[in-house]
């Protein structure tokens, strides 16, 4: 797939006109990592916008004792690095290839110029952010109030918001992440990952298949955990 192609799926490009996709394309480099890569370090100076055109990330930051915690897994025409593009600081986290991915990059003052001359990215962007802001009220009332069930269960929500499938009030995540990096997401320990999500299945609340996981109702599971 070109990179005017894939652009057009990816949020804040989506209302652009073909010909404008096609010099985004034009100004942008595309890059790949392999599993396991470091994308980009925490602290560190931001200077570019990056898209996936395949592949998964994690973003993630280092609690005081060390121990990684995740923020998010993007997929597929999600996009990070704007906070630092925007603010001008450092990066706010790191973020990690959790497979083979490629990404396209839009180095910073390519990517402020299209704010200026295309409000539209701006609204777009916007809304990305105030999602992502909402996501990261939720994460911090799950670590900061919630039990190790409830902890579990934001961090299935959240999964479910940024890679779910919802059909007929059933929400499906594909490919479920593995249960350290779930425990990671949660604050919590991968035994109590295991242990809990076998409590939800007992409970009829998930369905597991390999790492296909199946929340069967949806608006009941987030309204018992919210």
């Amino acid at each position: 797939m070109s990179s005017s192609e894939f652009l057009q799926y990816v949020p804040i490009f989506s209302e652009l006109p073909p010909d404008t996709l096609e010099k985004i394309a034009q100004v942008g480099s595309r890059q790949k990592y392999v599993k396991d890569n470091i994308i980009l370090m925490e602290e560190e100076a931001g200077s570019a916008l990056f898209v996936i055109i395949s592949g998964k990330v994690k973003i993630a930051r280092s609690s005081d004792d060390g121990r990684e915690v995740i923020l998010s897994i993007l997929n597929e025409s999600d996009f990070f690095g704007e906070m630092a593009i925007l603010d001008g600081q450092t990066r706010s986290a790191s973020v990690i290839s959790l497979e083979d991915s490629e990404l396209f990059i839009i180095q910073r003052n390519q990517f402020l110029e299209l704010l200026r001359s295309h409000p539209e990215i701006s609204i777009a962007l916007l809304n990305e952010l105030s999602s992502r802001l909402r996501a990261a009220d939720l994460k911090i009332k799950s670590l900061t109030l919630k039990d190790a069930e409830g902890k579990v269960a934001i961090a299935i929500l959240q999964l479910a918001d940024e890679q779910g499938k919802i059909k007929q009030g059933i929400v499906e995540i594909e490919k479920l992440p593995l249960q350290q990096d779930l425990a990671n997401m949660a604050g919590t320990s991968r035994e109590t990952i295991s242990r809990t999500l076998h409590s939800f299945v007992k409970k009829g609340l998930l369905e597991l298949e390999g790492n296909k996981l199946r929340i069967l109702n949806y608006e009941k599971f987030k309204e018992s955990y919210v």
